[in-house]
């Protein structure tokens, strides 16, 4: 694989799901979209194949979509 450019996304709240996720960096536009392109697209987390658009994403987490991008879950430590 080429050199690895993990894009962090960084969040305030102590999770968040997988289609929420994928609207956040621009993947898809609606969250109509998630399910559909869940399982037409090859996405890891923390490489294991994931295939739930409510899987709930954490700080640490790194999330791998077509091996083409990767991110990583940071925690802003925002207090709520």
């Amino acid at each position: 694989m080429n050199e690895n450019h993990v894009k962090e996304i960084k969040i305030d709240t102590d999770y968040i799901k997988l289609d929420q996720f994928l609207k956040l960096t621009d993947t898809i536009r609606t969250g109509g979209e998630a399910k559909l392109f869940i399982a037409q697209n090859d996405i890891y987390v923390n490489n294991e194949r994931e295939t739930r658009r409510g899987r709930k994403l954490r700080g640490g987490d790194i999330i791998n979509i077509n091996d083409k991008e990767e991110y990583k879950i940071v925690q802003n430590g925002g207090q709520t």
